[in-house]
């Protein structure tokens, strides 16, 4: 492990909406450790120093509160004093220089404004709808592992799955057209950006996207056919208000920029994992029934993602894990730290294929829980299952110390996997 700074308090006063004199110095964090798979040690450090603290961040002009234990995240993503929609406007503290997230996006809408487009989209993706999805994930899976075995070892994992797969499979779901796919998933890599040199790119990709998307719903309205966004504007029951264009091509921006996310950082991370840890791939080839448990607890350990996501404001006073938040205050969430505690992970930081079941945070939590998850799920069990049966002698064709990891984005993952069988 390289040696980082853990921290540094923020000179200066704390901003304006917190008490001064109840309030410490904030951590400085810039939640940029890229050192592999390894877990970042300012998260560590900061649990270490209680379920909430006081951070700054990159971006943004105001300090916030940052909640680490799995009961404190809990509470804040379920407590309806602490609102998304309300950080809308506002220069809310941040990683990227450009808001990632949408002011119309369904991630930042509050009930019951969101009750109704979380439920229109997530008509799509049932674990019923996402079982009707197999074929089509495992068309595209198996279109490209089939082309990685004609390319011959040794081969980019990366490039040829890990950055293919969860793309092209939610741009087959939303049926866009194939010409488009490579410009859309390049847009959704510049908006993941955290250098201040990025900002420019990033507003203009999220532009391009939402443009793009407002003109493919106008479309699928004359024609719909079986994809996701026909399947999304189509009408319900008759007491129940469609998906207006604008709601849909917001909900389409925010699927791609997901598949481009979770899914892609996890395969490679996973393979990487499964393929460096003594033992693990030969026991998975010979006990393919664990693979679903194996997956579960690679997801609750693997840091896929830096530091934190999108804040909350408090409405309102309110005391989490013992602190008192006041009202105006931004507050953070650590789902990476929530899936570390060691109140509900016994032994959090060793990677345990049969710990007993238990919910974890990797995909979100309360009325934010991702809306994809199960479709997540199925490509990432789609695609690990493939590489076992296909290439069950899949090895790193390079020592594991020599791999490149993405240092520009909020995410973390090796920019290149090459394996060999």
């Amino acid at each position: 492990m390289s040696d980082v700074p853990v921290g540094q308090e923020a000179s200066g006063p704390p901003d304006d909406a917190a008490d001064s004199a109840a309030v410490p110095g904030a951590v400085c964090c810039s939640f940029d450790f890229s050192d592999g798979l390894t877990f970042d040690p300012l998260l560590t450090h900061l649990m270490e120093q209680g379920a909430v603290t006081r951070i700054r961040l990159p971006y943004g002009e105001h300090e916030a509160w940052l909640v680490t234990s799995f009961d404190g995240v809990r509470q804040v993503t379920t407590d309806a004093h602490l609102s998304r929609a309300a950080i809308v406007g506002r220069d809310y503290p941040r990683l990227t220089p450009e808001p990632i997230v949408s002011a119309e996006s369904v991630n930042v809408l509050d009930p019951p404004h969101s009750t109704r487009l979380r439920r229109l989209a997530a008509r799509a993706f049932t674990h019923a709808s996402v079982e009707r999805m197999k074929p089509a994930i495992e068309r595209v899976a198996g279109g490209l592992l089939e082309k990685m075995a004609e390319h011959g070892p040794p081969v980019d994992l990366a490039r040829h799955l890990s950055a293919r797969l969860p793309g092209h499979t939610i741009c087959e779901l939303l049926d866009v057209p194939f010409a488009d796919r490579t410009e859309l998933l390049h847009r959704t890599q510049q908006m993941l950006a955290t250098s201040p040199k990025a900002q420019p790119a990033a507003a203009a990709a999220k532009a391009h996207l939402r443009a793009y998307f407002t003109a493919l719903v106008a479309e699928r309205r004359t024609t719909p056919g079986e994809d996701l966004i026909s399947r999304m504007t189509a009408p319900g029951p008759e007491d129940e208000e469609p998906l207006s264009d604008q709601e849909a091509a917001v909900l389409a921006l925010t699927l791609i920029l997901s598949g481009n996310d979770t899914a892609t950082c996890q395969i490679s991370n996973i393979v990487y994992t499964l393929l460096t840890r003594p033992g693990l791939w030969a026991h998975l080839l010979h006990h393919r029934d664990e693979l679903p448990a194996t997956l579960d607890e690679l997801l609750r350990y693997l840091p896929f993602r830096k530091g934190v996501g999108i804040p909350r404001l408090a409405l309102e006073d309110v005391e989490i894990c013992g602190s008192r938040i006041r009202a105006g205050d931004y507050v953070h969430v650590s789902y990476l730290t929530a899936n570390r505690d060691p109140a509900v992970f016994p032994h959090p930081d060793v990677l345990d294929p049969h710990r007993p079941a238990h919910p974890h945070m990797t995909f979100g939590w309360g009325g934010h829980h991702c809306l994809a998850t199960h479709l997540a799920l199925a490509e990432l069990h789609t695609a690990v299952n493939a590489l076992l049966t296909r290439f069950p002698r899949l090895q790193l064709a390079v020592p594991a110390h020599e791999l490149r990891w993405d240092t520009a984005t909020i995410r973390r993952f090796p920019l290149h996997l090459p394996v060999t069988w």
